[in-house]
């Protein structure tokens, strides 16, 4: 899969025809967010000179923003807005990604939010203690070593943005998902794991704001609907590949 592209357009807007730039971007952003190229866009303003604006675009390649937009008619809708400003352009480039990136600690990880080790090892004890008490689960998890919950605890903890402790005692997403290889996980029994951790979270006191619960669930979605997939008959295993990071979609109003 190719990496996306993000292009950089910088522009020198004197004071007087700010409002006019303003403006003409808050129509051209419509076509920009209709172009199936385009991931996302921003356009901002400097602080200590504001006549200087930089647009952001992230596009899905360098050659679908070359090829596809600019060769579309949502390109000549988006210059007919924008492009009595192009003679203010100061700069344009496009730039790939690289390994450098992260999150600042002024945006909790769903890890510190829902409250750490201790938070993810309550979830699981909950968790199975339903599950194996559970009529339509229990006969999945016939058996179940006495270290598991710890386990997924720290599977949880990791995937949600806490250390790298699966990782270094159990390995990566490919030995989770062998954990699933040809135990036939039926729908009925997926939703139910899905419902029964919800339950449990409400139980061992997870946070229960509308933010953290969505991306939550989220990753229980996804998860299990990966664990059915996999555990069906014909499943290949991936290849080796890490412990997947979950964050928000949208972080809650945290203040330190």
């Amino acid at each position: 899969m190719t990496a996306h592209t993000v292009e950089y357009i910088r522009y020198l807007i004197p004071e007087q025809q700010s409002a006019q730039f303003l403006a003409a971007y808050n129509r051209a952003a419509v076509h920009l967010a209709a172009a199936p190229q385009c991931v996302d866009y921003e356009l901002a303003r400097s602080e200590e000179d504001f006549e200087h604006f930089v647009l952001r675009i992230t596009w899905t390649s360098t050659e679908d923003a070359a090829e596809g937009f600019r060769e579309s008619e949502l390109f000549t809708a988006f210059v007919a807005e924008v492009g009595p400003f192009a003679g203010s352009v100061e700069e344009m480039r496009h730039y790939k990604p690289t390994a450098v990136r992260g999150t600042g600690a002024a945006v909790p990880t769903l890890y510190a939010w829902a409250g750490g080790a201790e938070a993810f090892t309550r979830l699981t004890e909950v968790f199975y203690d339903k599950v194996l008490k559970d009529e339509v689960l229990a006969p999945v998890f016939e058996g179940l070593a006495a270290e598991h919950a710890a386990r997924v605890a720290s599977w949880f903890g990791e995937v949600f943005g806490g250390p790298p402790a699966y990782s270094e005692t159990q390995g990566g997403h490919g030995h989770m998902v062998a954990r699933h290889l040809g135990k036939g996980i039926t729908e009925v029994q997926r939703r139910r794991w899905v419902n029964l951790l919800q339950d449990a979270a409400d139980e061992a006191g997870l946070p229960t704001d509308a933010e953290f619960r969505s991306a939550f669930v989220a990753y229980a979605e996804w998860g299990t609907r990966l664990a059915v997939h996999f555990s069906a008959p014909d499943a290949v295993p991936p290849a080796e590949q890490p412990v997947p990071s979950w964050t928000w979609g949208a972080a809650p109003p945290y203040r330190g």
